[in-house]
């Protein structure tokens, strides 16, 4: 059968014809800011609507929020495919935001991620997610991912690194050499898409972090105001430390319960340089959740529990009817220490010079993400004081509900308890 030539007027840079080339089923693309990634994620769509020979062939363009898609891809598609309009190949809908291809029923639609719901229930055979640091992991993980299981679908992940979240995680996840993932990397010198005098000029007028985020695509770089930078904390998850070599350590529970229905409710363990695995939940209440921490402290046994009391209290009332022993700790009650606006800031403080005295973090993007986004300030007294929960969640990420309960492991010191004398000696065997 001859094949048709269309010519859409796309001159792909050698960046872009590598990113096409070297696909695999999930590939992840961190390009700096202008170097025209979407341009390679419109073009691939097209291509795939274009040559796919199945029945009704479904692609999407998703990015943060649907007035984002618009200004970044519906207009652009649009204009490339204006040579297959002219042709009568392409059917364009305004209202529900598609191109439908007349010759094999192929559609390519355009989402934002502001409203998940509305890609619910589709088999996907190819999704491209645009702008990924900006989205929620739940977006990709419980919608697009299973929508491209019926056809083994494929997924191109494009972006520019902005801190700890969805798209570093797919980033070395790729990185780690799994079966079907694929990572590249472009820098403002890799492509040739800008002038080099205003790389120079941008170089000299922005900040080094921000020059190495947005140009270089530095994962690891952070904001000059951020309490823990992200290589540190990625070191942190990299780290293996065996159960034996802190059992003479004190195990320690810090639990903080949800203020709000889209807050997780977290009882973080840690053993001396270790954080062992943590208790998440959504959605129990204050009865529930005590329950949850008593069935903990008679599994682990710990020398210290500490509950947020801003939110714990009746947590901690039924613990202490039940006969157990914890600490309420209120995050914004005074600090032992006068370099400290609060408690909180304090315990924060804590934990990062634990991490930094090798500390080992569990590995899990969520914890990543929560440990990444506290800033950390001076008030009018000039103590340091931590970024609210509320302000982080401003800024569109999520409670650091994880965090705040590891930081509460730092609360108090606390000794291990005695190791009963008869165990001591039968852990002992000379034949």
């Amino acid at each position: 059968m001859a094949t048709r030539q269309i010519d859409l007027g796309y001159k792909p840079r050698a960046w872009q014809r590598q990113v096409h080339a070297k696909r695999e089923r999930f590939t992840v693309v961190a390009v700096h800011r202008r170097g025209g990634k979407s341009e390679v994620a419109i073009m691939e769509l097209i291509n795939a609507a274009l040559n796919f020979k199945q029945d009704l062939g479904l692609f999407f363009y998703v990015a943060p929020l649907l007035k984002q898609a618009k200004v970044i891809a519906w207009q652009r598609l649009k204009q490339r495919c204006d040579p297959l309009m002219a042709a009568n190949l392409v059917e364009v809908n305004e209202s529900e935001l598609y191109l439908r291809f007349k010759h094999n029923g192929s559609m390519i639609r355009i989402y934002g991620a502001d409203n998940p719901q509305a890609m619910r229930g589709v088999r996907l055979d190819g999704v491209v997610v645009d702008e990924v640091a900006q989205i929620r992991p739940e977006t990709w993980e419980d919608i697009l991912q299973p929508a491209l299981s019926d056809r083994k679908g494929w997924a191109l992940f494009i972006g520019t690194p902005n801190g700890l979240n969805l798209f570093s995680d797919l980033f070395f996840r790729a990185l780690d050499g799994r079966a079907d993932w694929h990572a590249a990397r472009f820098t403002v010198y890799d492509t040739n898409a800008l002038d080099a005098g205003e790389v120079a000029r941008i170089r000299a007028d922005s900040s080094e972090q921000s020059f190495a985020r947005e140009m270089l695509c530095d994962f690891s770089a952070s904001g000059d105001d951020q309490l823990l930078s992200l290589a540190e904390i990625e070191d942190a998850c990299r780290r293996t430390i065996e159960d034996g070599d802190v059992r003479h350590a004190p195990l320690v529970l810090g639990v903080d319960p949800a203020r709000f229905g889209s807050d997780r409710s977290t009882i973080v363990p840690r053993q001396g340089l270790k954080m062992l695995k943590p208790r998440i939940y959504r959605g129990i209440d204050n009865m529930e959740l005590a329950a949850r921490v008593a069935e903990a402290m008679d599994e682990m046994s710990p020398a210290g529990v500490f509950i947020d009391a801003g939110n714990g209290s009746g947590v901690i009332d039924r613990l202490r009817q039940l006969g157990h022993r914890v600490s309420e700790i209120n995050f914004g009650g005074q600090s032992g220490n006068q370099h400290y606006a609060n408690k909180r800031a304090e315990m924060w403080f804590k934990l990062r010079d634990w991490v930094r005295a090798g500390g080992c973090l569990w590995n899990d993007l969520a914890l990543k993400q929560d440990l990444a986004a506290p800033t950390y300030s001076y008030n009018a007294a000039n103590k340091l004081i931590l970024e609210s929960k509320d302000d982080i969640k401003k800024r569109g990420l999520p409670s650091p509900d994880l965090g705040d309960g590891l930081a509460l492991t730092f609360a108090m010191p606390v000794r291990s308890r005695p190791v009963d004398a008869h165990q001591a000696v039968t852990d002992y065997q000379i034949f």
